[in-house]
């Protein structure tokens, strides 16, 4: 049985940003190889302006976020919401919920609404206590909405059903592996295989970069630390300008290329992952794919993902022991080849993809009948 599916939430396909994007880049296409009818939303000033991509339907809304920055992100949202209501859908997947749920009444009533949870968002220290709340608000609003809930991390699942008494589905993000690095990009960075650490992140303060460069720079290594991200942001600049004493710390800007991506992670001695909250972490499975020996920042979150199968830290004397010390055995490639068959057997997009139909369908099924049963009691009365 075919639905029409819209997917909101992101900046739009194909993903040239972040995780959400990531997942509609494969989520959409794939629901279209199912049967079912996709719409996905793209900013107006998104870089591919086609009606069509990989059999999805793409429409583009206004997006003022490149003038009034986050705040254009609730008038964005607001936008692919009006226009949704025009159109029949059967099913809107919202994406997030921090710009979103506070139209939660503009909802189509004909549409099932199921949003994905994402982290916790009021959690990230780069806010202030006033969005923090507001983001706590938001995040009740989507509750309160929404009729079916996903969440891409069992971490999250559990918050959401101790705080707000809901259940949620578990569905993660997934990766791919790729079958073969490239060595001849490392020279574009100054580098060479096995003798530079890796930390590729957004420059925000709850990915623990300044953790990782201090401890870093406190190592008595003669290698190099490549730092990969957007570091035109205050906290980015804040970084730059701390460690620019420091010649072994490269910044090497912002990279989408995935074979790029994929390369550096391989031939990196150490891939240090600082994220703190946000449930399954992306860039982290693409670490996980890559074959990447993977020092991970010590939480809830990345153990429930990669379990015994790295190496964690707190402080930045941890890092510091384990860039003056980092461990190369047997032991540290099982490691890698675990989580390399996580990819395979847990966190592919193909499982994901059906996963996402499987619990669409049952859903609907559910919301239907629920709806039908309240129907013809109203008609009763």
């Amino acid at each position: 049985m075919s639905f029409r599916i819209a997917i909101l939430g992101t900046r739009g396909i194909p993903n040239y940003y972040g995780g959400f994007e990531q997942l509609a880049e494969h989520l959409a296409p794939g629901l279209v190889k199912a049967g079912h009818e996709v719409t996905v939303y793209n900013s107006h000033n998104h870089p591919y302006q086609g009606k069509n991509w990989e059999g999805v339907d793409i429409i583009h809304c206004y997006d003022p976020e490149y003038i009034l920055g986050s705040a254009g992100q609730f008038i964005y949202d607001l936008n692919c919401l009006i226009d949704a209501r025009k159109r029949n859908f059967d099913v809107i997947l919202q994406l997030g919920y921090t710009s979103s749920s506070i139209w939660g009444l503009l909802f189509p009533s004909s549409a099932m609404i199921v949003y994905n949870l994402d982290g916790l968002e009021w959690q990230r220290t780069k806010y202030s206590k006033l969005t923090r709340r507001f983001l706590l608000y938001a995040e009740k609003l989507a509750v309160k909405f929404s009729d079916f809930y996903i969440a891409d991390s069992p971490v999250i699942q559990s918050y959401f059903r101790d705080k707000y008494g809901i259940e949620s589905e578990y569905i993660a993000y997934g990766a791919e592996l790729f079958p073969q690095a490239n060595g001849d990009i490392l020279r574009e960075y100054g580098v060479s295989p096995g003798d530079y650490f890796l930390l590729m992140a957004r420059m925000e303060p709850e990915n623990n970069i300044e953790t990782i460069l201090d401890g870093f720079t406190a190592s008595d290594t003669d290698k190099k630390i490549l730092v990969i991200g957007n570091a035109t942001n205050k906290f980015g600049k804040h970084l730059q300008h701390k460690f620019r004493d420091d010649k072994r710390v490269l910044f090497g800007g912002v990279v989408y290329d995935q074979q790029k991506i994929h390369s550096l992670k391989f031939f990196s001695r150490l891939y240090f992952h600082g994220h703190s909250t946000g449930g399954t972490n992306p860039s982290l499975l693409e670490a996980m794919a890559s074959k990447a020996l993977i020092a991970a920042h010590d939480n809830a979150f990345n153990r429930q993902v990669l379990g015994g199968d790295a190496l964690y830290f707190s402080t930045p004397r941890d890092i510091t022991k384990l860039v003056d010390h980092t461990p190369q055995g047997l032991k540290e490639e099982l490691m890698t080849r675990h989580n390399q068959e996580k990819i395979r057997q847990e966190f592919n997009w193909p499982a994901i993809i059906a996963h996402y139909e499987r619990y669409i369908l049952h859903s609907l099924y559910i919301h239907r009948n629920e709806r039908s049963i309240l129907y013809r009691r109203y008609s009763r009365e």
